[in-house]
């Protein structure tokens, strides 16, 4: 593999600097000197390498979501059979209404994987920690501790806002 395709695959598993490349807002020597034990190349090579994928890259852009968020209090984690009416089942453990002390953030509308990813970096960038999250068809749920429902509803809405496009069509 030649040094510059070693440079893409190693920017490949590091998406937050795929990102950043896309974005246009990387320090290509500090990034380079980052990958140059694993790519086996020199650092000004592997900067040019970069500059060079970033050009191939599609500009960062976002996309609003239309999307209605709510909140739903009193989630617990119980068995899948306890539950009538599960916000979320995953194998034999269900996030269902009750006495637990999990708020979940429900988002319905135009949601997906990159509508949840997003979402699920906005939240760890705010330093809401997430107990359980998912979606399916045109909803997501995440779940978090009660008294961080609020701000993680705040943070759904304005994440919603601005999801990043993968730049394809």
């Amino acid at each position: 593999m030649s040094l510059s395709e070693e440079t893409r695959e190693a920017v490949r598993r590091r998406p937050f600097l795929l990102v950043a490349l896309r974005a246009g807002v990387v320090n290509y020597t500090a990034a380079a000197r980052s990958l140059a034990d694993e790519v086996g190349g020199d650092p000004d090579s592997i900067a040019t390498a970069l500059r060079r994928f970033a050009e191939s890259l599609p500009d960062y852009e976002t996309e609003s979501r239309s999307a209605r968020v709510s909140m739903r209090s009193g989630l617990g984690v119980v068995e899948s059979s306890e539950s009538e009416e599960p916000l979320l089942l995953v194998g034999d453990t269900a996030l269902a209404p009750g006495e637990g002390s999990l708020t979940g953030v429900v988002a319905a509308g135009e949601v997906d994987a990159d509508a949840l990813a997003h979402l699920l970096g906005r939240l760890r960038a705010e330093g809401v920690e997430v107990e359980t999250a998912a979606f399916a068809d045109d909803s997501l749920v995440v779940a978090v501790e009660r008294r961080d429902g609020p701000d993680a509803v705040r943070i759904a809405e304005d994440a919603l806002e601005a999801v990043p496009s993968t730049g394809e069509k």
